[in-house]
């Protein structure tokens, strides 16, 4: 049965809860195979919408999930409401609960070095029965593919998390996640260095309300070159609901 999607500005979002996504990659797990998930933000939405081939890599993805509350807000704006959103490190949360409970072997690749290891040992305590593949950080340019590529297939992974910021790592998934042999490749941006507490998450009630972005911004004031291309965004969709009337 297909995924239920919605676009903004002409970037599929998948309208899943976090336990679906889940349950999703649980699907697949077992089916074998290679299907990579993208977690979606204004920022993505922008930067596909300059660079061709990070489209084409989200609209080939097999789940784009609504990642930052300006996709959430911009569907409901549209008349497309999302039940939920879903961020990158809720689900690598909850994707390694369900590898202890299931079994699979999560390989942990990206961020700077060292941080991969920390983030894995703090989900490992968290969720006994984890089992670790690997981690290991290296980097997303293509000499050090055939490396990477190696090392997560010798380590047997069934879930492939990695770090390096988008899009470079939702390219590097879809060049490569099918040599991998791992069954999910998932994008996940500034997640190991949450989990790992080298950046601290914004609190419960700013994540509710919406104001997670306010918090990075001031914590990683380097966040407004990122940031900057949300007015635009926020134009841009209103301007794209006149257009469809």
């Amino acid at each position: 049965m297909p995924i239920p999607a919605l676009r903004i500005l002409g970037i599929p979002i998948h309208d899943v809860t976090l336990d679906e996504a889940v349950e999703q990659a649980a699907g697949w797990v077992k089916e074998g195979g290679a299907h990579q998930m993208a977690t979606v933000n204004p920022e993505f939405v922008m930067a596909a919408r300059r660079d061709p081939a990070f489209r084409a890599v989200l609209e080939g993805a097999d789940l784009c999930l609504p990642d930052g509350v300006g996709i959430t807000l911009a569907a409901r704006y549209l008349g497309r409401p999302l039940r939920e959103r879903v961020a990158g490190v809720d689900l690598v949360e909850a994707l390694a609960a369900r590898a202890a409970q299931d079994g699979w072997r999560v390989f942990f690749l990206g961020a700077a070095p060292g941080v991969a290891g920390r983030a894995a040992s703090v989900l490992a305590a968290r969720y006994p029965g984890l089992t670790v593949a690997g981690t290991y950080a290296g980097s997303p340019r293509r000499e050090e593919e055939e490396e990477i590529v190696q090392r997560v297939r010798e380590a047997g992974a069934d879930v492939l998390l990695v770090a390096y910021g988008a899009p470079a790592q939702d390219l590097w998934l879809a060049r490569n996640l099918a040599r991998t042999g791992a069954k999910v490749g998932v994008g996940v941006g500034g997640a190991f260095d949450y989990i790992a507490g080298v950046v601290p998450r914004a609190p419960r009630w700013m994540r509710r309300v919406g104001l997670e972005w306010l918090y990075r911004l001031i914590r990683q004031p380097w966040r407004w070159r990122r940031q900057r291309v949300l007015p635009l965004y926020a134009i841009q969709v209103i301007l794209s609901r006149w257009k469809a009337r």
